[in-house]
């Protein structure tokens, strides 16, 4: 029997999609296993030092072994570090470009800000910014829109925590300074949301500029003459070479501190409050694995914190004789004895 134009064009038509369909799985098994054999060249961009590998950039790595990627193996670092000098930022990040990595890891927002001038087509994982959108980073939280996504450090909306702290163990508290540094993104909007909270509570605020850590001691020459209660030093990727010497003299001016990061604590501060950084770098690998299985970072939504962590120095709280209130104390994640 002869069959119909209709059915020999009907079955002219499915044999077309099979093979469609055969050359797709084809391709697709083909792309996988081009995929798993690929060495991923990863390029880190920080502001911080080069003399150790910090230990957020740790979990960074631990986090990728445990999602397949050994260094050596099937993924190589490109380590770019300013040594706090911010200017040179630029720079580094134009090297990791000319060297072709398949994405920048960029750690605080002078970083991102580097790396996205520096290329619009390599994906970019941000790490450590409080307001992306604010900053001109990414379009929306939901949809970055370009080569960019990541994380926040929620730095802004948290930085209420910080006065709040302070009032509880210096309930007479009337006067504090924020130490800002005027060119970082985040700074004049933390120190906003510090005044807010400030004039909640009845507590004036004093504002003490550091462009440059170089200048730390002409700004504690300040707060000394101004005679504040207390410190609060909001999160900064050039900070942490002074931190200790600004637990210093606050100690020896019997001065109440609140830093924004856990190692200014280390170095001898009261308090500290701020994001859980290794579960956040942790989950900054599991962004970069999603890129390098084809999503785009324009598609992929940016995180907040989920993880926060409250530290007292009680040492310090001895050195300052002061007297912690059991209540706060119940509320730290860690304290240093």
């Amino acid at each position: 029997m002869i069959a119909s134009p209709e059915i020999e064009a009907d079955m002219r038509r499915r044999t077309f999609i099979t093979l469609l369909a055969g050359t797709a799985a084809t391709w697709s098994v083909a792309a996988r296993a081009q995929q798993a054999g690929k060495s991923w060249r990863i390029g880190c961009l920080s502001p911080g030092s080069s003399s150790s590998q910090s230990d957020n950039l740790r979990a960074f790595i631990q986090g990728l072994n445990d999602l397949g990627y050994i260094d050596g193996k099937n993924i190589r670092f490109e380590r770019r570090v300013a040594d706090g000098n911010l200017d040179g930022l630029p720079a580094l990040a134009a090297e990791l470009v000319r060297s072709n990595v398949d994405l920048i890891l960029a750690e605080s927002s002078f970083s991102v800000e580097a790396a996205g001038a520096a290329t619009k087509t390599i994906p970019i994982v941000m790490t450590g910014v409080g307001n992306p959108v604010a900053s001109g980073f990414v379009n929306s939280i939901s949809q970055p829109g370009g080569n960019i996504t990541g994380l926040t450090n929620d730095s802004v909306e948290v930085s209420s925590k910080y006065l709040e702290y302070l009032h509880a163990a210096v309930p007479d508290l009337m006067r504090v300074g924020v130490l800002i540094d005027p060119k970082h993104p985040n700074h004049p909007t933390v120190l906003k949301q510090v005044q807010t909270t400030a004039q909640a509570i009845g507590v004036s605020v004093s504002t003490i500029e550091l462009r440059s850590v170089s200048e730390i001691e002409a700004a504690l020459r300040v707060i000394q003459q101004d005679r504040l209660a207390a410190l609060i030093v909001p999160p900064d990727p050039t900070f942490h070479i002074i931190y200790r010497q600004i637990a210093v003299f606050a100690i020896e001016n019997r001065l109440p501190t609140m830093f924004g990061q856990k190692r200014g604590v280390e170095a001898g501060g009261l308090m500290g409050y701020e994001p859980n950084l290794t579960d956040m770098y942790k989950r900054a690998a599991a962004l970069v694995d999603k890129i390098f299985k084809g999503a785009k970072p324009a598609d992929l939504p940016v995180e907040f914190p989920t993880r926060f962590q409250f530290i007292i120095n009680l040492k310090t709280a001895k050195a300052l004789g002061l007297t912690v209130p059991p209540a706060l104390l119940a509320r730290a994640d860690e304290v240093i004895e």
